[in-house]
């Protein structure tokens, strides 16, 4: 009893008796069709067979009276009626025997016209019968019949095949509900082994994809891809991890360290002013720098502060430019608005004014602190296919081939000397990556060149 109920909580048994259960009710509702109408066929020939006689032997009566129904009973049996299946009776007013082939108990028959099966006696044995009774004028009984003895044989016959059709498809449904079982069970214990394994902390295991491509493989596939995104996800907390630890130890044990000196010494008020500034400045920067990151984490996790709507990038670029002119005026620099050949005006696309406003402001940042002075930022809007790009581009001294796979990591920073946190592009990345999106980082000749590539299409009306 502990087997069973195991095996019906598997969900691959249950799910294979239930389409066993179907397939059988559907072969036997099939076999009892058939055997139904091979009786009922041979059962409404045997009937309409038995009525002609009946109706032949009733008209010759009512033609030339009784005497001439016997002589003709007694010619059809003389012929060879009691080789074949044909039965005959005629009885007189005192139900005795006049003429015909079998013997039958003649008290309980009916007083009126009747269809009847009964057991008769035919050359000494039994056999199962069917009669039509006719009551003749003058009280004689006409009874003609069939012999059922093939018909129950042929009934027997297509029974039997029924049954043994219905045994042997029992027998393929249980050996097929067993092979889905061990099919389906095979399938998900791939599923069930890697989810094992990622539990234990081998983030890197993955289900394999063999065969055709069916609903298990495409579920693996999606299982995998959600692994491999969440493997991302941890290898980037890690390496923030890390980060955080080495870059915000500094500025923290230098602020810990010059309020520990400070306060062991006599220090005049300019001192003290000095210190606090000092310190607040650092400690603003820790504020920005986690306030940056919170930004990132928020995009990464798909969190909207806005809800999407049509935005235009043209207008953004426009702002952005305003926004920094007296910047890169101030630095030697010129920032300008290009427009592109057919570029779209408005440039809508769909997402967060805010967010995408500060992804090109971070862009445009980037670009006037490493160009150098006297160098040349443009801002374009271009059309490529279904896709927007907002192009930044500087003819500054670029980024070395090696570096610019490495752009974009949260903390890395190509020169030291420039001030910054090293999140301006990671914050990109992950505000680009919201809105369906991705940041290209390409060398120029000279400079370097970053495009914000979006969706520009299937905005809500």
């Amino acid at each position: 009893m502990a087997g069973l109920r195991g095996l019906w909580a598997s969900t691959g048994f249950r799910l294979a008796a239930y389409v066993g259960l179907l397939v059988s009710i559907t072969i036997a509702a099939t076999l009892a069709v058939v055997y139904l109408q091979t009786v009922g066929v041979m059962q409404q020939r045997m009937a309409r067979a038995v009525a002609l006689d009946s109706q032949r032997l009733m008209q010759r009566f009512a033609q030339d009276g009784l005497d001439a129904l016997v002589r003709t009973l007694q010619a059809e049996q003389a012929r060879g009626l009691d080789g074949g299946d044909e039965l005959l009776l005629l009885l007189d007013a005192g139900r005795r025997p006049l003429a015909g082939n079998m013997q039958l108990d003649t008290a309980e028959l009916p007083r009126a016209d009747a269809t009847l099966q009964r057991s008769i006696e035919r050359r000494g044995r039994t056999v199962h019968a069917y009669l039509q009774l006719r009551h003749l004028d003058g009280g004689a009984l006409l009874l003609v019949g069939h012999d059922m003895r093939d018909q129950d044989g042929v009934e027997s016959l297509v029974l039997q095949a029924c049954l043994a059709a219905l045994g042997v498809s029992a027998l393929l449904l249980a050996g097929g509900t067993f092979v889905f079982r061990q099919r389906l069970e095979g399938a998900v214990a791939d599923i069930r082994e890697t989810a094992g394994r990622i539990a234990a902390g081998q983030l890197q295991a993955r289900i394999p994809v063999l065969g055709e491509p069916d609903e298990f493989a495409l579920l693996g596939q999606d299982i995998n891809r959600m692994l491999d995104r969440i493997q991302a996800l941890m290898d980037g907390v890690r390496h923030v991890s890390d980060t955080i630890a080495h870059n915000l130890r500094t500025p923290l044990t230098r602020v810990l360290l010059r309020l520990q000196r400070t306060a062991g010494a006599d220090a005049d008020a300019v001192t003290l002013r000095t210190v606090l500034h000092d310190s607040a400045t650092d400690l603003q920067e820790l504020a920005i720098t986690f306030e940056k990151l919170l930004r990132i984490a928020e995009a990464e996790a798909g969190t909207r502060r806005m809800p999407f709507e049509a935005v235009d990038l043209q207008a953004i670029a426009r702002d952005v430019c305003e926004l920094y002119d007296a910047v890169a005026e101030d630095a030697g620099q010129a920032l300008v608005q290009t427009h592109a050949e057919a570029a779209p005006e408005p440039a809508l696309v769909h997402g967060d004014a805010d967010l995408l406003a500060s992804a090109v402001a971070n862009l445009v940042d980037n670009a006037l602190k490493h160009s150098g002075p006297g160098a040349r930022v443009e801002l374009t809007v271009r059309q490529a296919g279904t896709h927007l790009q907002l192009a930044v581009c500087d003819n500054g001294p670029g980024v070395p081939a090696h570096e610019l796979q490495r752009l974009g990591l949260r903390f890395h920073r190509l020169n030291a000397a420039v001030p910054g946190q090293g999140l301006g592009l990671a914050s990109v990345r992950a505000i680009a990556a919201l809105h369906g999106g991705t940041l290209q980082l390409q060398p120029g000749t000279p400079g370097l060149c970053a495009l914000l590539d979006l969706p520009g299409h299937a905005i809500p009306a």
